[in-house]
C-alpha cells in the first residue's frame, strides 16, 4: 500500500506540472523547499530531549499553535518543539512568529520522505493541527516509535461524506492515530465513525488565541501607523477572496459622503492577489494606501479613506481596530474563513452564507445574535449603514459575540494534558518493552 501510493504521489504531480510551473512563475508558488518536501532533509535534531513535532498547514493553523506553545513552555519547559508547514505563507508567518523554534516545510507523504524526516527529528509525538491525515507520514511515525495526535479536529459535513466513501482506508490510517482532540461533539462524532479509537472533545484552540483587548500593544501601534483617530469608524473587511474587496469597496462609496469618519481597511487572504487589489483600487478614484508604504510614506487624513493591508501575519491585530467587520471567504465557494477574531473584540460582524468550513462556530453565533449574515453587496450596505445609522445596534451586537468567545475559553489547556498524558503513555510503554524478557530462540548449535 505504500508504494501504491507513491505511484499515486508521483502520477498526480505529473498530471498537475504545468499548473505547478504556471503558479511557480507567475504567482510565486512552489519554489521553495523542495530537499525537505521531496527528500525529507529537514534541519537535523541533535539534542536527547522530549520532542514534539507540530504539524500546521498553513497560516491558520500557524496562528493555531501560538496558545499550545506557551502552554507548553509553561508546564513543559524542557520539552523540545519544532514546527512544520506547507504553503510559503505558513512558512513566512512561522519563521516570524517562530523564530526561536526549527521551522521547515513538512515532506510530501513519500515513504522515502517521510521515513527520512522521522530520522533526523526523532519526534517522541507528532501533532497534526485540525486534520493533515497523511497515511505514510502517519505510519513512519508510529513506525518510529512516535505517538500520533490530531488537535483541534474538525471534518466539515463535506469532507465527512467525502471520507465515508473510502472508509475503509481511512479507519486503517485513524487507527494509527493515538488522540483525536476535537473541537466539539459533531466532529467527534464523525472522527469515531470512520474509525478513530481515542477522540476526546476539547473545544476549539482557536478561541483560545483570540485577543479580546483592544489596547493590546500591536493593535494601537497599527492604529497609530494608519492614522485612525478615535472618532472615525473603521470598516475592515478580512480575509478577502475575489470579488469580495470590490464588494466592499462599493459598499464604502456609497456611504463614505455621508459618514465622513468612515475608514476602510481591506486584508486579501492570499499575497498573491494583493496587486490585483491594488489596481482595483487605483480604478475607483478614492485615495488609497498600502500598509507596506505608511512606514515610509506620510500622507494627509483624506489619503487614509482605504488602507489596504498588504501584509502577513497581521490581520489578528487590524480586526482590533475594526468597529464593523465582514469576515471574507464567505460570498464564494471557499467556505468562510476565522471570525473569531472579530468577535472577540466586540466588533460588529458579518459574513457571507457559505461558512461551512465553520459551521459550529457560525451556529454558535447566530445563536446568541452575534453576527449577521449577509448574502451579497446589497445586504453587506444594508448592515454597515444600520451600524452607523444605530450605533447601538452595532454595540449590542459586537458585545454578545465578545461575550460569547469568553465563554468558549479553555481549550489549550484540555488539549496539553491530553498530549501530555500520551507521553506519559509513550513512555511506559517503552519502558515495559526494554524490561520485557527477551524470548529465547530454540536453534542448538551443533
Amino acid at each position: 500500500m505504500p508504494y501504491l501510493l507513491n505511484l499515486i504521489y508521483v502520477t498526480l504531480i505529473l498530471a498537475a506540472m504545468p499548473w505547478l510551473v504556471y503558479c511557480a512563475v507567475r504567482k510565486g508558488k512552489y519554489r521553495e523547499g523542495y530537499t525537505a518536501k521531496f527528500f525529507g532533509l529537514v534541519p537535523r535534531r541533535t539534542g536527547q530531549k522530549t520532542c514534539i513535532w507540530l504539524h500546521a498547514v498553513s497560516v491558520g493553523e500557524v496562528n493555531l499553535l501560538v496558545t499550545l506553545l506557551g502552554e507548553i513552555k509553561r508546564q513543559r519547559p524542557g520539552w523540545e518543539c519544532v514546527i512544520s508547514t506547507t504553503t510559503m505563507t505558513g512558512m513566512a508567518l512561522a519563521k516570524k512568529k517562530y523564530a526561536g523554534f526549527s521551522v521547515f516545510y513538512c515532506p510530501l507523504d513519500f515513504t522515502w520522505a517521510v521515513k527520512t524526516a522521522m530520522r533526523r527529528i526523532r519526534p517522541d509525538v507528532l501533532v497534526l493541527a485540525e486534520l493533515e491525515l497523511w497515511p505514510n507520514l502517519v505510519r513512519a511515525a508510529r513506525r518510529s516509535g512516535a505517538k500520533v495526535a490530531v488537535i483541534n479536529g474538525r471534518m466539515s459535513e463535506h469532507s465527512f461524506r467525502g471520507y465515508r466513501r473510502i472508509k475503509p482506508l481511512v479507519a486503517k490510517i485513524l487507527r494509527q492515530v493515538d488522540l483525536v482532540a476535537a473541537q466539539d461533539e459533531t466532529y467527534a462524532e464523525r472522527f469515531r465513525e470512520l474509525g478513530a479509537p481515542s477522540v476526546h472533545v476539547t473545544g476549539s484552540m482557536k478561541y483560545d488565541g483570540a485577543r479580546t483587548d483592544r489596547n493590546n500593544p500591536q493593535t494601537r501601534q497599527l492604529a497609530t501607523l494608519a492614522g485612525f483617530e478615535d472618532d472615525e469608524i473603521v470598516f475592515l473587511a478580512g480575509s478577502t477572496q475575489e470579488p469580495e474587496e470590490s464588494v466592499a469597496v462599493e459598499v464604502f462609496r456609497r456611504l463614505h459622503e455621508r459618514w465622513p469618519r468612515l475608514r476602510l481597511v481591506l486584508v486579501p487572504r492570499h499575497p498573491d492577489r494583493f496587486d490585483s487589489v491594488a489596481r482595483l483600487l487605483d480604478e475607483t478614484g478614492i485615495p488609497w494606501q498600502r500598509r507596506t508604504e505608511l512606514d515610509t510614506r506620510c500622507r494627509g487624513a483624506e489619503t487614509r479613506r482605504i488602507l489596504l493591508v498588504d501584509a502577513i501575519g497581521e490581520l489578528g491585530a487590524w480586526w482590533g481596530t475594526a468597529a464593523i467587520a465582514f469576515v471574507g471567504g464567505s460570498l464564494g465557494k471557499r467556505g468562510g474563513q476565522n471570525m473569531i477574531e472579530p468577535a472577540a473584540y466586540g466588533a460588529a460582524v458579518s459574513f457571507g452564507p457559505n461558512t461551512r468550513n465553520f459551521c459550529d462556530i457560525v451556529s454558535a453565533m447566530l445563536a446568541r445574535d452575534a453576527a449577521v449574515v449577509v448574502a451579497d453587496g446589497g445586504q453587506l450596505e444594508r448592515f454597515v449603514r444600520r451600524c452607523l445609522e444605530e450605533p447601538d445596534f452595532a454595540t449590542a451586537l459586537g458585545h454578545r459575540a465578545k461575550s460569547l468567545v469568553l465563554q468558549q475559553l479553555g481549550a489549550t489547556e484540555r488539549t496539553f494534558q491530553l498530549l501530555a498524558a500520551l507521553k506519559e503513555e509513550g513512555e511506559i510503554s517503552h519502558r515495559r518493552h526494554l524490561s520485557a524478557p527477551r524470548r529465547k530462540s530454540c536453534r542448538t548449535g551443533l
